[in-house]
């Protein structure tokens, strides 16, 4: 749980590395809640006020640590608007958000998993 709790922290820092870790945890538990939210809010009948409410809450932390992982694998932040090409672009964002981070340190930063080790 510190995954989500950590990138929410960082909630608008655009600068730096994220591991494959941070990453995939944040995005994982980021869908559970959002299909909580969901759920939550189609029960009490005010779909999708809530659903909307989370989503934009977390708008800023998840590009913030998508662009950080891309960092991490030696790309620009602005390699996450490849996901507009249809089809092929969010399969290669896909590609890029699983590839494993440089080992040495890069432009944007040291190595994270030499940091946490």
């Amino acid at each position: 749980m510190h995954y989500y709790t950590d990138v929410l922290k960082k909630y608008t820092v655009f600068s730096g590395r994220a591991r494959r870790q941070e990453y995939w945890m944040f995005t994982l538990f980021n869908l559970i809640a959002l299909i909580i939210v969901a759920v939550l809010d189609n029960v009490i009948g005010t779909y999708p006020l809530l659903y909307a409410i989370y989503a934009l809450a977390v708008l800023l932390p998840g590009l913030a640590v998508g662009v950080r992982r891309l960092h991490d694998t030696g790309k620009s932040g602005w390699w996450l608007l490849i996901a507009l090409v249809p089809l092929i672009g969010g399969i290669w964002l896909l590609v890029l958000m699983a590839t494993e981070g440089q080992p040495q340190p890069n432009e944007y930063g040291p190595n994270p998993k030499a940091v946490h080790a």
